[in-house]
């Protein structure tokens, strides 16, 4: 167990309030409007005087501007306390009214969501909590589109993020519905926004590979199954470690509460506290 975690126990069997949610906003040039999250602060944040990693949380889509509150950011918390690494979980919005499913995608200016995550937040966070700053500290997870969003993202930035998940995601950009690829414009832009194109250039990252990268799903999901297995067959043929695996259930939010203290303590255990 870290200290961060000695120190949380302390303070909240002494009776301190055992964690802090937070509702935040800020203006940020990239979506050119008000970026609008919500932040859980562990156990002890108030008075350890310490820093903390901090778990980045990306909801699914289509939604509305409130999308990010479907993530329990509290639950998500309590489940890295409980493994004795406490960190700080950030939900941040990723759609809005008239764009509700951007697929965290870099659209061009004032719709450039990847950039808003990696960027805008991260600068955001590091500036207004204690966290421990630089990729080591820092894990993006997501459900659904979200587990794209974040797959993408980590790809698109290994310096920012040091652990990666995918909760019943999928690792190209896709419609609405989830039925077929997303078409951005050229064959660059796709080939740019589809994990699997990365794959083979994964041994050239070893400076920035992420300490763990984790993507899972049930066996009832309706559209993600065979993509999630393309690519963990793909990351074996080039020797990437990984953590896959494929668990009773469907694509639903019950499915992803059933597990969510298994896969956020493997996340949170490679962080530095």
């Amino acid at each position: 167990m870290g200290v961060a975690w000695l120190v949380s126990a302390v303070l909240v069997l002494s009776g301190h309030h055992p964690g802090r949610l937070v509702e935040g906003t800020f203006y940020a040039p990239d979506i050119r409007g008000t970026e609008r999250y919500q932040a859980w602060l562990p156990a002890g944040y108030d008075l350890s005087g310490l820093r903390y990693p901090v778990i980045y949380a990306l909801h699914g889509l289509p939604t509305d501007e409130e999308g990010y509150l479907d993530m329990d950011v509290r639950a998500l918390g309590a489940a890295a306390e409980r493994v004795g690494h406490p960190a700080i979980v950030v939900a941040p919005q990723g759609a809005r009214k008239g764009d509700t499913d951007p697929e965290w995608h870099n659209w061009g200016p004032g719709r450039d969501w990847e950039n808003l995550i990696a960027e805008e937040v991260v600068h955001h966070v590091d500036r207004t909590y204690r966290t421990v700053r630089g990729r080591r500290g820092r894990a993006i997870i997501g459900v659904s589109a979200g587990g794209y969003g974040a797959t993408i993202i980590a790809v698109h930035h290994p310096q920012t993020y040091s652990a990666v998940e995918s909760w019943s995601g999928y690792f190209h950009p896709t419609d609405p519905v989830g039925n077929h690829p997303l078409d951005l414009g050229t064959p660059e832009a796709d080939q740019a926004a589809s994990v699997h194109a990365y794959v083979y250039d994964a041994q050239n990252l070893a400076r920035y590979r992420p300490s763990y990268f984790g993507f899972y799903i049930g066996d009832e999901d309706p559209h993600f199954v065979a993509e999630n297995v393309a690519l963990h067959v793909e990351l074996q043929n080039v020797g990437v470690r990984h953590d896959f695996a494929i668990y009773p259930g469907t694509h639903s939010a019950a499915f992803w509460a059933e597990h969510e203290d298994d896969w956020i303590a493997r996340a949170a255990r490679r962080l530095e506290a």
